[in-house]
């Protein structure tokens, strides 16, 4: 009796351990996902973080592409000026759908002049689409936003305005003849001037 009183002693003392090795676990386990939701938490609030810091970015860099207009776009146009897509509504209107129109309107910049270096090409539009990282949405946005600016009868030239461009920005910016301005410096004007002064309006 004492051998099986020991022996069922010993179970018992092997069962708590077992239910506290069991209770370990699953503090362990919920320690586990309670640091998993945090570093999850802290993942979306660094990517919120990265965003906004990116949307900041691109908004002081859209003040100062509009505040020194001149100096960035002087050298390729003369007699520049910056216009509000806004007013340009009637003969918009006229040409594109309501959808198309509204897009025009988001334009980042939109400036126009007569080509410096090239004084027999008419007054040119610029649609600039500006951000601190350009990447391939930027220029599809450039290129289709120049495109219904043709389609209105304005000569229009997609630009896209950055800090730096993504590799499938460049590939985009070289494949469409998009001028670049990054950093001050300019890319692709001359191809762009005359791949698009060139290709009838609304093509």
């Amino acid at each position: 009796e004492e051998r099986l009183e020991a022996l069922a002693n010993a179970q018992r003392r092997t069962e708590e351990r077992l239910e506290a090795l069991a209770d370990a676990q699953r503090r362990t386990e919920e320690q586990m996902r309670a640091l998993m939701e945090t570093q999850e938490r802290l993942i979306e609030r660094q990517e919120r973080l990265i965003d906004t810091v990116g949307d900041l970015k691109g908004r002081v860099l859209e003040r100062t592409y509009r505040d020194k207009a001149s100096a960035y776009f002087g050298p390729l146009l003369q007699q520049l000026r910056i216009v509000d897509p806004y007013a340009l509504e009637e003969s918009l209107r006229a040409s594109l759908s309501a959808e198309e129109f509204y897009d025009v309107l988001r334009l980042d910049l939109l400036v126009c002049g007569q080509p410096r270096q090239r004084p027999e090409v008419p007054e040119v539009w610029l649609a600039v689409e500006i951000s601190a990282v350009v990447d391939q949405g930027d220029v599809e946005r450039a290129q289709r936003r120049a495109e219904h600016l043709r389609r209105a009868g304005y000569r229009a030239i997609p630009v896209v305005a950055g800090e730096r461009l993504t590799r499938g920005a460049e590939d985009e910016t070289r494949k469409h003849r998009v001028t670049v301005i990054q950093d001050g410096s300019v890319s692709l004007w001359d191809e762009a001037l005359e791949a698009w002064t060139t290709r009838p309006n609304g093509e």
